[in-house]
């Protein structure tokens, strides 16, 4: 049976994370006091299995993407990656690309279908400042590793005004040659992520600043599409952006989220949470649990006021209670 909400939506995406810890420390999704899980409280290999299989058999998931924190973190990562294929779904990841030459060929081989990789930055110094860490070479090579193995690539920036916003045109100017597709974030608000809306760096911004240099085109979005996609025309890529703050897309999302210890949300921006892991162990039923939390499920920003350019006050990093990393984006 299709799992509908009560505003008309179908969903038939999840988004799996599988474990709460990351190698990187980006400012923007994890705070510095940052607290990490126990290794029993995640969700086991075979517990992803048997929550996912449910998903799909009885509710028509069809679309799955491994998150985490970093889900490379997970020494049995390839061994997830091929059961959740044998489910028949097409299968994703997202990842900071740290330890991707170390698992490509095997998640190749598993049956993964494509990359979403977070990059925020060209600069090495930069790319130190906003992780944390020095990794920017290592994380560049194994993209390109990847993309030359005939792995579908998207790269990830998070625009920041203030921190990179000057780099959009090189990130764009990726795809003439590449058949990669460079998605634009707006920065959002999470807990510990010093967000304020003046950093907020606008969908329409990112198209002004692009459309100055390039010319570009508009291309067709699938229904439940986050991204607004254009190309160049003449070149091998494409870029698109996600304005999820100043043009949500609620209207058309399909997308739900398990986090690493087993609770499901309806919205990135949720605020409530259902623990199916819990009754899992238990021996229950978790269906009812996975039908209330869809029909709970907000019309837009889980239950947040939209973004106003114009507000005197904004109150959307006060309502966001988990950090990035311990969500799964």
């Amino acid at each position: 049976m299709p799992l509908n909400d009560l505003h008309g939506r179908t969903h038939k995406s999840l988004r799996i994370s599988i474990v709460d810890k990351c190698d990187l420390r980006c400012t923007y999704c994890m705070p510095e006091d940052q607290h990490f899980l126990r290794r029993e409280e995640l969700m086991t290999r075979a517990e992803i299995a048997t929550i996912a299989r449910l998903f799909v058999d009885r509710y028509g998931i069809s679309k799955i993407r491994l998150t985490g924190g970093e889900p490379l973190l997970r020494p049995d990562v390839v061994d997830i990656v091929r059961d959740l294929k044998a489910l028949g779904v097409q299968l994703g990841m997202t990842t900071n690309a740290v330890s991707l030459h170390k698992f490509a060929d095997g998640l190749k081989e598993a049956g993964l279908e494509s990359l979403n990789v977070s990059l925020d930055t060209f600069d090495a110094e930069r790319f130190k400042r906003i992780s944390r860490r020095d990794h920017y070479e290592q994380v560049w090579h194994n993209i390109l590793a990847a993309y030359d193995k005939g792995i579908r690539v998207k790269l990830n920036m998070v625009v920041m005004r203030g921190v990179n916003e000057d780099e959009i045109l090189r990130f764009v100017e990726l795809t003439q040659h590449r058949a990669m597709h460079v998605r634009f974030i707006e920065f959002m608000p999470f807990a510990g992520n010093h967000w304020g809306r003046e950093r907020v760096y606008t969908y329409a911004e990112m198209l002004g600043h692009i459309g100055s240099v390039h010319s570009y085109e508009k291309l067709s979005d699938d229904v439940h599409s986050t991204a607004k996609a254009y190309r160049v025309p003449g070149w091998l890529g494409t870029f698109a952006v996600i304005s999820t703050v100043t043009e949500p897309f609620c209207g058309n999302c399909d997308r739900l989220r398990l986090t690493a210890e087993g609770k499901m949300r309806n919205c990135l921006f949720a605020r409530e949470e259902t623990d199916l892991l819990s009754a899992l162990r238990r021996g229950d039923d978790i269906d009812p649990l996975i039908e209330a939390n869809v029909l709970a499920k907000h019309a837009m920003l889980g239950g947040l006021p939209q973004f106003k350019p114009e507000a005197q006050e904004e109150v959307l990093h006060d309502l966001s209670v988990r950090p990035m990393v311990s969500i799964g984006g």
